[in-house]
């Protein structure tokens, strides 16, 4: 069993910010899936299942991810190799994609969340998203929207190509994946 989990926040106002590009990813993934919804509170989560596949949009807020993700790992014995993080990355310009396992949290917290709930050992996928021009508005850059033509890139190119490479996590090892499915 896989469970993919995009990070984000809940409600209307952080729908289409740069920090929620891991929602939309799951909104993409699952709009072509038959999916079901899971109902539980305990998982903190707005959860789908398709197969052996689970798609959680935890509804903690970004900074305690980690409960929603540990919880639904515990209740469905998901093996930490088999989940996959789908987040954005400010030291990375916009557009780029790249995958790992492990690392620093670079600040993120709903990384810092995951990693002291899980530990640092799940698969990442990391969508750039590029930086502020004033490193002091970090908060406010990440819980911007993205701009019309990055939103349609977004939709265009990036997000589609995300989702054949969180497929790809699945059956390939994570240097494949690397080699396949980096964009830069």
């Amino acid at each position: 069993m896989y469970l993919v989990v995009g990070l984000g926040n809940i409600g209307e106002n952080y729908q289409n910010t740069r920090h929620n590009i891991g929602f939309l990813v799951i909104d993409y993934i699952t709009k072509s899936l038959n999916t079901s919804n899971v109902n539980n509170s305990n998982f903190q989560s707005t959860l789908l299942k398709s197969g052996y596949n689970l798609f959680s949009k935890p509804t903690t807020y970004m900074n305690n991810s980690g409960i929603a993700v540990k919880n639904i790992m515990d209740y469905y014995k998901v093996d930490l190799e088999n989940i996959i993080i789908i987040h954005d990355d400010l030291d990375l310009p916009f557009g780029t994609v790249k995958f790992k396992i492990g690392g620093g949290h670079g600040g993120h917290n709903g990384l810092k969340s995951l990693d002291s709930h899980i530990t640092k050992e799940y698969i990442r996928v990391r969508v750039g998203i590029g930086k502020p021009k004033d490193k002091e508005d970090v908060a406010n850059y990440v819980l911007s929207d993205f701009s019309k033509e990055q939103f349609e890139e977004l939709n265009s190119r990036i997000i589609p190509h995300i989702a054949l490479a969180v497929e790809a996590l699945k059956v390939l090892d994570i240097d494949e994946v690397k080699s396949k499915y980096t964009l830069k």
